[in-house]
């Protein structure tokens, strides 16, 4: 027979997992309610968020020959590193390659004008899956913190 992981809270068994949209895993404590944001939770609030597991690549590590693979970190950031890179708790540092690359958004053209500037609009999807139009002219400004460029942008 089976053992449920017992809420922390209220001494429940956890629900069955569920996947986000941005692919993160949780479980909720099987006393509350459905889940709305509009809406106060009913029940025991409690959730449990499960590692999300790297899947492996059909890329090789430039550094040291070995796979790699697609992580995630526990704030949704993806990253492809070599399947052989680790950390050691005890010690504090990192251990086997440490080659690691961050992925971020892609762009595509496309073509449509822009309705503000009549520059060409561009096709963005960002790091955690959000779609947009955007004119190729817009960017950001690190330094100054803040937009350059045309501002229209058509969320998807």
């Amino acid at each position: 027979m089976e053992e449920k992981e017992l809420c922390p809270k209220c001494g429940s068994p956890l629900g069955p997992v569920q996947e986000t949209a941005t692919g993160r895993k949780l479980q909720r404590c099987s006393t509350a309610g459905p889940w709305d944001p509009k809406v106060k939770p009913t029940g025991c609030t409690y959730v449990k968020w499960l590692p999300v597991e790297p899947v492996p690549l059909d890329e090789t590590c430039p550094k040291c020959g070995s796979p790699l693979v697609l992580a995630v970190t526990r704030f949704g950031k993806k990253m492809k590193k070599c399947s052989t890179g680790g950390w050691d708790k005890e010690a504090k540092k990192a251990t086997g390659c440490d080659y690691l690359e961050w992925i971020g958004g892609t762009m595509e053209e496309l073509d449509e004008d822009c309705p503000k500037c009549g520059e060409k609009l561009v096709f963005y999807t960002t790091a955690n899956g959000k779609r947009m139009k955007k004119c190729s002219t817009s960017g950001w400004d690190a330094k100054a913190r803040k937009a350059t460029g045309c501002t229209y942008i058509e969320w998807l």
